[in-house]
């Protein structure tokens, strides 16, 4: 049952012309072109929500930039500059309609995602030491260890020659690295990608299901980590706590920990699923990166705005009047920037739907907001960006032949608005 005919929200597709609703096939089965045709309308267009409910889509690459350094729009839609109208914001409504009970709610709406300064500030500070550059080079090795581990079994998974990519790759080195960093058990670890499957189904029951299952999990977690504590992150932030309980709550510890989990592995995993079958796909661009394998980092930055995982932010939402690119935008307007518009407007770059390996720089910031902008940006990027490289770098290395294991129409992709994923990456590893 796909996210789409299983969706509470189906009911709503459509039902105002001229506004499109994000849960519309168009939009979720080709979000280049959908959301590509509403960017060539104008920056900011008007449209619908899962729910029903109004939202602006922020669709060109300088706007989508100038919303996520502005500080007028908050990630929290119970925040208290919103006043009254907080209880009305969509995401609220949303969780309602899921059923997701509201003693739950807090721990999704309370998330590092969710927050904005000087809660955002202070949440962000505790984790930032576990996320430098020097953490992450000096996780290097143990990321190249798993991905070389993986892909040595990869035969051993295949059924005529072909193996499923995400399933045994894809999926288990990022999620082995993220659990490693923040204390999770191996033996919980196939459990998590399960928990996530259901997030992400938009099946309200599923969701109602997993997500206190998970919740109670990380309580219990952090019991007894609280007995015994290492040098992992969940360590760390139990520290943090101990030391001054004002500064980590119990709620907000348990979303931090769901929030680098969940958020630390699945996106991840389709970036590397999504490039790989770029590459596979691009022969051009795949020989560049064979024949230069320190093309890598900057490879990994043009897949991230290619055909990055992630094609929309959370909804936004204005803390007073403002005008954004000539359209008056309300006090409690909610504001949904589309990244995969930004990241294909021909404005900013020079033939946008070209895979080009060697578009950005070398040693310069990213031209892309695939990893978002401004205070909200990828806490994670780092690793992530460290992990595509390890797993393109690897794979290649390991499998220099490889080939996709279907034509490359009979791939096909989980429908969920603002999400582009592979159910499946089918790799023949030789050739026949």
């Amino acid at each position: 049952m796909s996210a789409l005919s299983s969706s509470p929200f189906a009911e709503h597709i459509g039902k105002h012309p001229g506004e499109p609703n994000v849960m519309e096939p168009t939009l979720i089965n080709d979000p280049f072109g959908g959301y590509g045709a509403l960017r060539e309308k104008g920056p900011v267009v008007r449209g619908r929500f899962m729910d029903d409910s109004p939202v602006w889509f922020v669709t060109r690459f300088e706007e989508v930039r100038q919303v996520l350094r502005d500080q007028r729009f908050v990630n929290n839609p119970a925040s208290p500059l919103l006043g009254s109208q907080a209880e009305e914001m969509p995401m609220v409504r949303l969780l309602e309609q899921m059923g997701l009970p509201e003693h739950l709610r807090v721990y999704l709406l309370g998330s590092i995602l969710n927050s904005d300064a000087p809660d955002h500030t202070r949440l962000r500070r505790l984790v930032s030491r576990a996320f430098t550059a020097r953490k992450i080079t000096d996780l290097r090795p143990r990321v190249e260890q798993i991905a070389d581990e993986l892909l040595a079994r990869l035969p051993e998974h295949a059924e005529d020659g072909v193996v499923d990519l995400i399933q045994h790759f894809a999926y288990p080195l990022p999620i082995t690295v993220i659990c490693e960093l923040v204390g999770i058990p191996e033996a919980d670890r196939p459990q998590w990608r399960a928990w996530g499957a259901d997030l992400v189904s938009l099946e309200p029951d599923r969701l109602g299901t997993s997500f206190p299952a998970m919740i109670d999990h990380i309580h219990e977690l952090i019991r007894v980590r609280r007995g015994a504590l290492t040098d992992d992150l969940l360590s760390e932030l139990i520290r943090a706590q101990d030391d001054d309980g004002s500064r980590l709550s119990d709620v907000e510890m348990v979303t931090m920990v769901f929030a680098l989990v969940f958020a630390g592995h699945e996106t991840t995993a389709h970036l590397i699923s999504n490039g790989t079958a770029a590459l596979l796909t691009h022969p051009d661009q795949l020989r560049l990166l064979k024949d230069d394998p320190a093309l890598l980092p900057r490879a990994v930055h043009e897949l991230m705005r290619w055909c990055g995982p992630v094609h929309m932010t959370q909804l936004r939402y204005a803390s007073e009047d403002i005008d954004l690119a000539g359209t008056p935008i309300r006090k409690g307007d909610a504001v949904q920037l589309i990244l995969v518009s930004a990241n294909f407007d021909p404005r900013h770059y020079s033939d946008p739907d070209r895979l080009d390996l060697t578009r950005h720089p070398a040693g310069h910031a990213e031209n892309h907001v695939g990893f978002g902008h401004g205070m909200h940006y990828c806490l994670g990027a780092t690793l992530a960006r460290q992990e595509g490289e390890v797993a393109f770098g690897k794979l290649l290395a390991h499998y220099p032949d490889v080939a996709l294991g279907v034509e490359p129409e009979a791939l096909e992709r989980a429908p969920m608005p603002g999400s582009w994923r592979l159910n499946s990456l089918p790799l023949r590893l030789a050739k026949p």
